[in-house]
């Protein structure tokens, strides 16, 4: 068996690319393809802010059409799956997008 790819993360949310799995606090969440695909580029990009244009093109492959709110939806999503303890690290940033920004 080849060595798993190296799994991504702050210690709270882990990305395993490989895998296609992530851990919050040791638990696996149980996400969709999209919802993995959001969360494992916001973790591989910390404190950086996305607008939800660029969050269209790059996770969803392709230009954005609508109101932004597919992305709203999907972020929403996420915060719930991650629980209380570790929604707060997909931050909104006002009229703008999202950044994820863990906790020190």
């Amino acid at each position: 068996d080849a060595d798993p790819a190296p799994a991504a993360g702050d210690g709270r949310v882990r990305i395993d690319p490989a895998r296609r799995t992530a851990e919050v606090g040791g638990r696996v969440l149980d996400l969709t393809y999209l919802e993995f695909e959001l969360l494992a580029h916001l973790v591989a990009h910390p404190h950086r802010v996305h607008t939800r244009d660029q969050l269209v093109t790059t996770v969803w492959g392709y230009g954005h059409v609508g109101d932004g709110r597919t992305v709203d939806v999907h972020v929403a999503r996420l915060r719930r799956k991650l629980g209380a303890a570790h929604r707060g690290a997909i931050q909104t940033v006002r009229r703008v997008g999202y950044k994820y920004a863990p906790a020190p």
